[in-house]
């Protein structure tokens, strides 16, 4: 058996609680080989166009799982800036928003909107994981489904892999359809400030911050599972 890992002695500083809270992005699904091999060019355009109708359920799921943070959230101040997550995903007067950006990118990499919208593509494992981390937001604090959200801190350098290789590794793709990720690297970054000032308010003492970092790990987990999902129905090219 392996022993336990000894807790810290005391809580950690807010510099060293970001940094720990950062370091976890060495399981982040940038690093999945699926992802490694659509972003570096080896995807062959089923695998593509797969990738994108089964992420689709996570861009839905994305403002269902925002609403319940608010519906749990007793904080004016939270709930006032936390709705713009919502609309930046469904949209509004000035912005069609993340889902018709995703709808977008669909048509661009060759599927029809009725097949993406009606998720007739996504694997059990996809949705399991989506289903998932929905449930998560519904059933737990609000602040715990604000901490889970923090894989944000390290979406920017995978919407930038995106944006630097596609063109020249997908010239198949329009590349108006990849708008999704422009919006998403300045959107992410504005959404990081507000979940960590939330997590690092809110998980004090030590007990807190390590139910913070096991939070984080699983919204990792969520998704890499969706990645080992897909890599079981698409394959990984070589």
């Amino acid at each position: 058996m392996n022993a336990a890992i000894p807790l810290p002695a005391a809580p950690w500083t807010p510099a060293e609680f970001e940094r720990q809270l950062r370091a976890q992005g060495a399981a982040y699904h940038i690093h999945h080989p699926f992802n490694v091999m659509l972003n570096g060019g080896r995807a062959r355009p089923e695998q593509v166009r797969g990738w994108v109708a089964n992420r689709y359920a996570y861009q839905v799921a994305i403002p269902i799982k925002d609403a319940a943070v608010l519906s749990n959230c007793p904080d004016r101040a939270v709930r006032r800036a936390w709705i713009q997550r919502v609309l930046d995903h469904d949209g509004h007067a000035d912005d069609p928003g993340g889902i018709e950006a995703w709808l977008r990118l669909a048509e661009a990499v060759g599927l029809t909107r009725e097949e993406v919208e009606d998720q007739r593509h996504v694997v059990p494992g996809v949705r399991f994981a989506v289903d998932a981390y929905v449930h998560f937001a519904r059933r737990r604090p609000w602040q715990e489904a604000v901490c889970a959200s923090l894989t944000e801190l390290f979406a920017p350098a995978i919407h930038r892999q995106r944006l630097a290789g596609w063109p020249e590794h997908y010239p198949w793709i329009d590349p108006a359809g990849l708008q999704y990720f422009r919006n998403r690297v300045g959107q992410a970054r504005r959404d990081v400030e507000q979940g960590l000032a939330v997590t690092l308010d809110h998980f004090r003492s030590v007990e807190q911050q390590q139910r913070a970092l096991a939070v984080l790990r699983f919204k990792l987990d969520v998704l890499w599972a969706m990645n080992d999902a897909m890599a079981v129905r698409y394959g990984v090219t070589a």
